[in-house]
């Protein structure tokens, strides 16, 4: 069979990547994909936004399985409208009133609070209300002070604050445009101290399988600090996320999700964004796809045949399948960016000494092109993310930054404490 990943970063390449080990697939195109080249995969240059292209490329070249890996398109209605145009192919993920779980952190909000899900006091405030938003904060008893966009920011929409005054600042700044109309509405929450995980879970609306579990590394700069990127690395397993903490998150968490959802609405991944605090699960926020950096973890770490699981959404018949097995070991990924990401950088720098794959170092492409030249570029803020898999978190570091290390590009940056606070 056929399958089509939708969309150009390193989560489509691991997604297809895992898609392409399958003996039930012939072959996999990314679209619009990016310069990665992996077995049985080829890019192809299709508009995520026209998607009655994206139907005659389905049908012209016998696609059976759709799987749509980034969030825009998903907001945007892609699953709705491509149902409507290929109704017998399998789509993995959720339409657009599905995707408000992640375009809508109000939503999000409330949808916790209708399922009885752990989660941060809150209150969101919409542009026009900068003054009530200021009061709130100074209501509160201290900092951290924790200010979400409600809408889609790249996963730059948090942020945390210290300062009072800053955050008043802040909160003035963000309802006045400064994330565009993303911001227009501005959740402020309780700040959670503890340590975060993700949690990624495939459902058809009824049943559900839980992936591996990860956790990834989100500010620029070592030691968590600086400004909030995409993601700079990830590893999985998370030794804190042990059996009776995930089955917290199983019972508390996961159920009332899925049992909040039905099928005309949701068939694809949820991301629980997790807070460990004190051993009791917290949702910090939901995403409506697969994570990215995580899934350049997680995807090596999937024993199971994935493509058996995302062609039983359709019918719904997630529930006559086993649980996804996990492969033992530890999976790390570490994310190469150019230099001045996640602000402005330059795009078109040469790429040279990307290693082959082997089975237990992959490069996934992130931000990457083929130039007039036949060169690969970067053309991107995350670049490449490399990927190894080894015995122990330790052992891994050292094979992700040795591979690494063999990696050129002009001014690439990454951070050199990937998976250090787990040892």
């Amino acid at each position: 069979m056929n399958t089509l990943v939708l969309g150009s970063g390193g989560r489509e390449q691991a997604l297809a990547w895992k898609i392409a080990q399958s003996p039930l697939v012939d072959k996999v195109y990314i679209a619009p994909g990016n310069a990665g080249a992996l077995s049985k995969c080829e890019s192809v240059a299709l508009d995520l936004r026209n998607v009655r292209e994206i139907a005659n490329f389905i049908t012209d070249h016998q696609v059976e399985l759709v799987v749509v890996g980034p969030e825009q398109p998903l907001v945007d209605g892609i699953v709705d409208e491509l149902a409507t145009l290929c109704p017998d192919i399998p789509i993995v993920g959720p339409t657009a009133e599905g995707a408000k779980l992640e375009s809508s952190k109000k939503h999000a909000k409330e949808f916790m609070k209708k399922q009885g899900i752990r989660t941060a006091e809150y209150r969101a405030f919409k542009t026009g209300e900068t003054k009530e938003a200021q009061e709130f904060l100074r209501s509160l008893p201290g900092g951290p002070y924790v200010l979400k966009a409600d809408g889609l920011a790249a996963g730059k929409g948090v942020l945390i604050i210290d300062n009072l005054d800053n955050a008043c600042r802040e909160v003035s700044e963000m309802l006045s445009g400064k994330f565009g109309t993303a911001g227009s509405t501005v959740v402020i929450e309780q700040y959670l101290d503890g340590i975060e995980c993700s949690v990624f879970v495939l459902t058809d609306g009824n049943s559900y399988k839980i992936l591996p579990v990860a956790k990834d590394y989100k500010r620029i700069g070592e030691g968590d600090t600086g400004l909030n990127t995409g993601g700079m690395g990830a590893v999985s397993p998370v030794p804190f996320a042990d059996s009776d903490f995930m089955k917290k998150v199983e019972e508390d968490i996961v159920k009332p999700t899925i049992q909040g959802l039905t099928p005309e609405v949701y068939k694809g991944f949820v991301f629980i964004g997790l807070m460990n605090v004190d051993g009791t699960p917290y949702v910090i926020e939901y995403n409506c796809r697969m994570g990215d950096p995580e899934t350049e973890a997680v995807m090596p770490r999937v024993e199971s045949d994935l493509v058996p699981y995302l062609l039983a959404l359709k019918d719904e018949r997630l529930h006559t399948l086993p649980a996804l097995k996990e492969r033992d070991g530890v999976a790390l990924t570490v994310i190469m960016a150019s230099n001045g990401y996640p602000e402005e950088y330059e795009k078109g720098i040469v790429i040279t000494n990307i290693p082959t794959p082997t089975d237990d170092v992959v490069v996934f492409h992130a931000g990457t092109k083929v130039d007039d030249d036949g060169n690969t570029v970067t053309n991107g803020g995350r670049v490449l993310a490399v990927t190894v898999l080894a015995d122990s978190i330790t052992q891994a570091r050292e094979k992700a930054y040795h591979s690494v290390g063999t990696i050129n590009f002009d001014n690439a940056y990454c951070r050199h404490d990937i998976g250090n606070d787990l040892t």
